[in-house]
């Protein structure tokens, strides 16, 4: 006979990891550039961006293991880094209603 599924919750990620996770998203969550030449900007951006979250995600693979670098340390690290490097281009943003990502909708919709 068939029994129930059963499903478990899993256990929630430890404080640090989460910490680090959220410090990569941020990093690499950055908008989308009003012109080309903001586009070229943002390019260089993720691109250090992307350099500095893996290089963190290395260092803790590598050492975190041998206690000489924490999980907690590298998300500092990277917002650190996230933070010496801000967002210096304009932001595309619809012009139509001022709000950014919605250039798909039909001409006249309702958001």
């Amino acid at each position: 006979m068939n029994e129930p599924t059963t499903y478990s919750i899993p256990d929630p990620l430890p404080v640090d990891v989460t910490a680090l996770l959220r410090a990569v998203h941020d990093a690499l969550d950055i908008p989308d550039a009003d012109t080309i030449e903001d586009d070229r900007i943002r390019a260089r951006l993720l691109d250090r961006r992307v350099s500095d979250a893996r290089i963190v995600l290395a260092s803790v693979l590598k050492y975190e293991v041998l206690g000489e670098v924490g999980v907690a340390d590298a998300a500092r690290q990277l917002r650190g880094w996230t933070a010496e490097r801000p967002v210096t281009y304009t932001p595309w943003a619809d012009r139509r209603d001022g709000r950014p990502g919605t250039d798909d909708a039909p001409e006249g919709s309702a958001p």
